[in-house]
C-alpha cells in the first residue's frame, strides 16, 4: 500500500509540474514520472492512445489548413456581423459564437481573433466587458466536447467501443450539444447582469478619469469587417464542412463502411502442431492471416470509424491546398495546429503514464471503490472534474479515465452523462483563453482575481458544468433507462 501511494505521488507531482510549466511540458514532463515508474520501479508500462492521437493529427491538419486558407477569418468575420447587428444581446451571443466556433474546428483556440471583438463591442455599448467575456472563454472550451473531431469526443467513442458501449460520434453529440446549450445559457443568464454597471464602477470610472487609460480604452477599433475574403477561403470552408457531414454520415449509418476480409481465432481452440513440431496458437494464425479448419475463420470486417475520420480529414486537407490556396508553412505556422500539435504530446505522456498506474494497481482499486461506484455511479463525474483541473485536457482527461471507470464496472450511458464534467481547468484561471481574454479586456473588468480563484470565470464555468453534468445524465436516463 506504501508503495502504490508513492507512486501515485510521483504520477500526481508529474502531472502539476507539467501544468506549471503548459504547453508541451505537460506530455514531456509526464515522461519522467513514467521513467520513474517504469525503469525505477520496474511497473510494467501501459500502452499509448496511437488510435486517438492519429485522429487528433488528421483533424488539427485539416482545420489548420483551413486556417491557413483563410477560412478561418470568414467564420470570424460572420460572428462579427452577428454580435455587431445584436449588440445589446451580446452576453448571449458571444459564447453561441464561441462554442460553435469551437465545435466546428475541434479547439477552443480559435477565439483569440473574435475575443478582442467581443471586448470592443461590449465595451462602447456601455456593457460591463467581463459579462459576455467570461462566459464566451468558457463556451469556447465547452464547445470540445460537442464537436464530431475533438479528441474528447473521439476518444469517448472509441474507448467506450472497445468496452463494450457501442455508441457513435452523433449519439454522442446528440447528448452532449443540447446538454452543454443549456449549461452555457445558464452561465449566460448569471452572467447577464453580473458585477457594477460601468457607469457605477468605480475603478473603471478612475481608469476612465485618466486621459492616457481613456485612449487605451476607445482609441482602437477591434473589427475583421475590413479584411476581404476571397473565394478560395470560403470554398475551404465548405470543403471542411462537408468532411464533416461525411464523417457524421458513416458514423451514423455504419452499414455504409466499406469491410474486408480478416482472419479471425475461434474461441477455445485447440494449438496447432505442425509436421515440424512447431505449435502454433489460434491468436498466432490469425495474426499471420491462415485459415486453419476448427481453428482460425475468415470474416468479414467494417472498416473502423477512427481510420474513416483520418481518412476524410487528410483527403480534406489535401483539397484545400490544391484547390484553395492554403500554404502548408504558413498552417503549421497557425496557431490551430500548433495547439493541436501540444495537444497530442500532451495526450501522448499524460495518457500512457496514467494507463501505466492504473493497469498495475487495476484490482485494488476495484475492491477499494467498488461501493461507491456500485451506489453512486455518477460520482465519477467529480474524479473527471478534478482530473482536468490538474492537467488542462478535456481529450487527456477522457483517455486517462474512461478505462478505468469501465474496469470499475461504471455504466456506459452514465459515462456519457458526465462527459460535460472533464472540463475543470477554467477552475485555476492559467489556461492561455483565459489569460488572453483578461489581457483582451481593455476595461479591466475581467480578472484574476488577488485569490486567484475569485476570478471572472469561475461563475461561469461552475454553472455551465453543473447545469450540462445534470441535463445530460436526464437526456441518457431518457435513451437508455440506466
Amino acid at each position: 500500500m506504501i508503495t502504490m501511494i508513492l507512486q501515485l505521488l510521483v504520477v500526481l507531482l508529474a502531472l502539476y509540474v507539467g501544468s506549471r510549466y503548459g504547453s508541451l511540458a505537460l506530455g514531456a514532463i509526464s515522461g519522467i514520472g513514467l521513467a520513474v515508474l517504469v525503469l525505477c520501479w520496474g511497473m510494467k508500462p501501459g500502452t499509448p492512445p496511437t488510435d486517438v492521437i492519429y485522429i487528433i493529427i488528421a483533424a488539427v491538419t485539416c482545420a489548420g489548413m483551413m486556417q491557413a486558407s483563410g477560412g478561418m477569418d470568414w467564420l470570424i468575420q460572420l460572428a462579427e456581423k452577428l454580435l455587431r447587428k445584436h449588440p445589446k444581446y451580446i452576453t448571449i451571443y458571444a459564447p453561441l459564437c464561441t462554442f460553435f466556433l469551437t465545435v466546428l474546428v475541434g479547439t477552443g483556440h480559435v477565439v483569440y481573433t473574435l475575443m478582442p471583438i467581443i471586448c470592443d463591442i461590449s465595451l462602447k455599448k456601455g456593457i460591463r466587458p467581463e459579462r459576455p467575456c467570461g462566459v464566451a472563454s468558457i463556451a469556447s472550451q465547452v464547445g470540445i466536447t460537442c464537436s464530431p473531431i475533438a479528441a474528447a469526443v473521439v476518444a469517448f467513442t472509441t474507448i467506450s467501443s472497445a468496452n463494450g458501449f457501442d455508441v457513435t460520434i452523433p449519439q454522442v453529440l446528440m447528448v452532449s450539444i443540447p446538454a452543454c446549450l443549456c449549461g452555457l445559457m445558464a452561465a449566460a443568464a448569471c452572467s447577464y447582469n453580473r458585477g457594477l454597471d460601468l457607469d457605477k464602477d468605480p475603478a473603471y470610472q478612475a481608469r476612465l478619469a485618466d486621459p492616457e487609460q481613456r485612449e487605451y480604452m476607445f482609441g482602437h477599433n477591434a473589427t475583421t469587417l475590413d479584411k476581404k475574403i476571397p473565394a478560395s477561403a470560403k470554398r475551404a470552408v465548405y470543403i471542411f464542412l462537408a468532411a464533416l457531414v461525411v464523417i457524421v454520415v458513416y458514423a451514423s449509418f455504419q452499414d455504409l463502411l466499406p469491410t474486408y476480409s480478416t482472419v479471425k481465432a475461434i474461441k477455445g481452440a485447440p494449438e496447432l502442431t505442425g509436421a515440424q513440431g512447431l505449435v502454433m496458437s489460434a491468436d498466432q494464425l490469425s495474426k499471420a492471416g491462415v485459415v486453419v479448419e476448427g481453428i482460425t475463420e475468415k470474416v468479414d470486417t467494417p472498416l473502423k470509424m477512427n481510420i474513416v475520420i483520418q481518412i476524410v480529414m487528410i483527403t480534406a486537407a489535401a483539397l484545400m491546398i490544391i484547390f484553395c490556396k492554403a500554404k502548408p508553412k504558413k498552417a503549421v505556422a497557425g496557431p490551430v495546429w500548433q495547439s493541436g500539435m501540444v495537444a497530442v504530446v500532451a495526450i501522448y505522456g499524460i495518457a500512457w503514464l496514467a494507463d501505466t498506474f492504473f493497469a498495475n494497481y487495476m484490482k485494488e482499486m476495484q475492491v477499494g471503490l467498488e461501493g461507491i461506484v456500485s451506489s453512486y455511479p455518477w460520482s465519477i463525474a467529480f474524479v473527471f472534474f478534478a482530473v482536468s483541473v490538474l492537467i488542462n485536457s478535456q481529450g487527456a482527461v477522457v483517455v486517462a479515465m474512461l478505462p478505468l471507470a469501465y474496469k470499475l464496472g461504471i455504466p456506459g450511458p452514465v459515462l456519457l452523462g458526465v462527459l460535460p464534467s472533464v472540463y475543470g481547468y477554467f477552475f485555476i484561471p492559467n489556461y492561455p483563453s483565459d489569460i488572453a481574454t483578461v489581457n483582451f479586456d481593455r476595461s479591466g473588468t475581467t480578472v484574476i482575481g488577488k485569490y486567484l480563484l475569485n476570478h471572472s470565470f469561475m461563475m461561469p464555468g461552475l454553472v455551465s458544468v453543473i447545469v450540462s453534468t445534470i441535463v445530460a445524465t436526464l437526456i441518457t436516463l431518457c435513451f437508455y433507462g440506466v
